[in-house]
């Protein structure tokens, strides 16, 4: 118990050219080995993009509706995170094999990163993407409670590591264009957070649709009210509170933060926000992705 403590604050370690945690590049034959089963679902998403509420509402979709049953656990044990290993701590690869079928998978895993036994066995997949600027601002309040990520330094500093690709699970504009190309040859169901902020009904029913699966009416209202950000924020067993203080210090920012598009105004400085277009323009030349940075 007494070396907990220094498993938070290390430096991130690079994976086959992607910064991860120290402790799942340790263990990353666990995550390169980990066996998918062809009725999994997988939702992947780069970090600070809506994962959580893609996942609350999967779990409420998987599960009729049913509010209760969705309040049976923590969202990271209901839809564990596959690669996250902590000693000590957690392991999701070994959640995940002690789940009965079907599973809800969350990764954020590039797409060259992620373990084959999903290609090979043709698993449905969701992505959510989110616009540069809004992840960026989010990602540094994260890195700022969440103990696992080295320490952000100054805003100034963190969105030059995050433009850089220096940021836990490597750069953005590599993971959203690598997901992107990727859904050409597989079924990969590519969601934009910004379509799921402006017409949250609309994307259940892609959601559904992906899934084949037919709700009534009713149902789908429950489920957009139950996932919806003011909802979900005062729902312990999808807002991270039951976390230990010492791996995620909601004081010091709250995990649903506020779930909005367009926060980056507020935080952007005219000349950061000059530098980031330019070096976006850069990055994302020749790809046919297109973000809205506000709705």
């Amino acid at each position: 118990m007494d070396n907990k403590p220094n498993v938070f604050r290390r430096e991130l370690v690079d994976v086959h050219g992607v910064p991860l945690f120290w402790s799942m590049a340790e263990e990353w034959s666990q995550v390169e080995s980990f066996e998918a089963r062809s009725d999994d679902l997988l939702i992947s998403t780069y970090p600070k993009s809506g994962t959580t509420w893609v996942s609350e509402i999967l779990d409420l979709i998987y599960n009729n509706g049913d509010v209760e049953k969705c309040k049976r656990d923590a969202i990271y044990n209901r839809v564990p995170f596959m690669e996250l290993i902590i000693p000590g701590i957690i392991n999701g690869t070994e959640q995940l094999k002690n789940m009965q079928s079907p599973r809800l998978v969350k990764t954020h895993l590039p797409v060259q990163l992620l373990p084959s036994s999903f290609w090979k066995n043709d698993c449905k997949m969701i992505y959510v993407a989110r616009n540069a600027k809004d992840v960026a601002v989010s990602y540094y309040y994260f890195y700022q409670m969440a103990k696992m990520h080295p320490e952000p330094g100054t805003w100034e500093e963190f969105l030059d590591k995050f433009m850089d690709g220096k940021v836990s699970f490597g750069s953005w504009y590599d993971h959203v264009k690598g997901w992107w190309e990727k859904k050409k040859d597989y079924r990969i169901l590519y969601l934009f957070y910004e379509d799921m902020k402006e017409d949250p009904k609309c994307s259940l029913h892609k959601l559904l649709q992906f899934l084949e699966k037919d709700l009534p009416e009713e149902t789908v209202d429950k489920i957009l009210y139950h996932s919806s950000f003011n909802v979900m924020k005062k729902n312990p067993s999808a807002n991270y509170t039951t976390m230990n203080t010492a791996e995620m210090d909601h004081s010091v920012s709250p995990f649903m933060r506020k779930g909005i598009s367009g926060d980056w105004k507020n935080q952007f400085t005219v000349a950061q926000y000059e530098k980031f277009e330019e070096d976006y323009a850069k990055k994302m030349k020749g790809s046919t992705l297109q973000f809205r940075s506000e709705i």
